[in-house]
């Protein structure tokens, strides 16, 4: 006697359980639209990219949103009065007015160089903030443009 129909089939998730959720994918130029459905906070499944990068996006999007800042800050001692910055990385959404904010009345002096650290570990998020421009200090030559060596008294 073959009982294989008698037994019952576990239990999947219940699809009342699983919530879609919809986001627009920045991972490549495509802008795929994404569907995310997940039990609580699991991802289930991601529907809708068209590249690898847009199933790791959606789940990163649904479980930790995290976005790009760039902004300016104030310099003293250079040609122009702002210089721009950056995160390192991108920062939790829930986190970036905060991380604005404690930028907001920054000053630096000149000279900077691009990719230096002018926060190192924001509010605690681990994230540095860098600046994006070279910006001597008014009355450096600009090596940048002569393409020359400083000279010995501006090294």
């Amino acid at each position: 006697m073959n009982h294989r129909h008698d037994r019952q089939p576990q239990p999947q998730a219940i699809d009342e359980d699983v919530a879609t959720h919809v986001y627009l994918c920045t991972g490549c130029p495509l802008g795929c639209r994404l569907e995310v459905d997940a039990v609580d906070d699991e991802v289930v499944e991601v529907r809708g990219f068209n590249c690898r990068k847009g199933d790791r996006y959606g789940r990163q999007e649904h479980l930790d949103p995290r976005r790009p800042l760039s902004t300016t800050i104030w310099i003293e001692g250079a040609a122009i009065r702002r210089v721009p910055v950056r995160t390192a990385e991108p920062v939790p959404r829930d986190q970036l007015v905060a991380v604005v904010e404690a930028l907001r009345g920054l000053r630096i002096a000149a000279p900077v160089k691009r990719g230096e650290v002018v926060v190192a570990d924001v509010l605690g998020t681990g994230i540095d903030v860098i600046v994006t421009r070279e910006l001597p200090a008014v009355g450096q030559r600009d090596h940048l443009t002569t393409g020359q060596d400083p000279p010995a008294s501006e090294a």
